[in-house]
């Protein structure tokens, strides 16, 4: 019997693609080769809105589950296919619905007026409790329009939030979550990568711990990353502290630079294992089969509201 190689499945994805009216999106955390396969590459905010622009009348969402649902939410009359509904988020789960709102009635019953921002990797019904909900890419940007007289309720993301009450100066609230990835990096391993390469410059995501960020030449998203290798024309030795398929990404965009990842506690390189349990096969499957596909929730009605204020209007107060 012949083998199927992936030659074959992706032939077969884009002919189901054509059949099924679908368009693929893929998180840069993906593999490579659904990076490669996909019609939309992006981080959570590139993502979000770019889905709001697609006609097909499927949306494929190779990511994690937070992540299709942000795209049902602002696109309710598509069909938005997962390839894994397993694929969770370790950040999305330190922050149950019912926890949080306990949180939050309990500072209102100590009479203090908040606003609670939201990280993006959570559940919808997290969202439709939040007055904001932020992506790495524009969480800056929010927090400087929540008013001054307010006190800011910041969750799960604990070193996200602690990186935006240094740049911003602003007080916060911090829920005691984090990412399963970037909190494992090592930072002994990545002071011995710089003496191993004194040229090269580390690029760390925000949600990496206090002690990696102070080691590294750039904080940013995803996306400011891309941006702040190219602005380097000569040959550069980056050392990246993020999961460990951006380097994929990086590597096609910026090809001219040279890209290591920051080693982890326990393993030479950090990858999302929620992520990983999108594969080609199973992309391929969910097309075929138009399952596991993200259904409207009572739920998803307020948490658009939100995602739509924060994400997709600019001018919003």
């Amino acid at each position: 019997m012949p083998t199927t190689t992936a030659v074959d499945i992706y032939d077969e994805i884009e002919a189901l693609k054509v059949r099924e009216d679908a368009a693929i999106l893929a998180h840069y955390y993906q593999d490579g080769e659904i990076q490669e396969l996909a019609d939309i590459t992006g981080d959570s905010l590139k993502l979000a809105r770019e889905a709001t622009k697609i006609t097909n009348r499927t949306i494929v969402f190779c990511g994690v589950h937070f992540m299709a649902e942000t795209a049902k939410m602002l696109n309710p009359e598509k069909r938005v296919l997962l390839p894994d509904m397993g694929a969770g988020c370790s950040l999305s789960d330190s922050c149950p619905a019912p926890a949080l709102e306990r949180r939050q009635n309990q500072l209102r019953a100590e009479g203090r007026r908040f606003q609670t921002v939201t990280y993006i990797n959570s559940t919808a019904a997290v969202k439709a409790l939040s007055d904001w909900v932020v992506t790495s890419g524009n969480a800056e940007e929010i927090i400087r329009r929540v008013p001054d007289d307010v006190e800011i309720l910041f969750v799960p993301d604990r070193h996200l939030g602690q990186y935006l009450i240094e740049v911003t100066g602003r007080p916060m609230i911090l829920w005691d979550g984090s990412c399963m990835v970037h909190e494992v990096f090592s930072v002994g391993d990545l002071l011995r990568l710089k003496r191993r390469m004194p040229e090269s410059l580390t690029i760390a995501h925000p949600e990496c711990p206090t002690n990696i960020r102070e080691q590294s030449e750039f904080v940013g998203g995803t996306e400011a990353m891309i941006k702040y290798v190219a602005r380097y024309e000569a040959p550069t030795d980056f050392l990246v502290a993020t999961e460990a398929n951006m380097l994929w990404q990086l590597e096609a965009k910026v090809p001219r630079h040279r890209y290591h990842p920051v080693p982890g506690v326990t393993c030479a390189c950090n990858k999302c294992p929620h992520m990983a349990r999108n594969t080609l096969e199973k992309l391929r499957d969910c097309l075929a089969h138009g399952t596991p596909e993200i259904l409207w929730q009572p739920q998803f009605e307020r948490a658009a509201e939100v995602l739509r204020r924060s994400l997709l209007d600019p001018s919003a107060k």
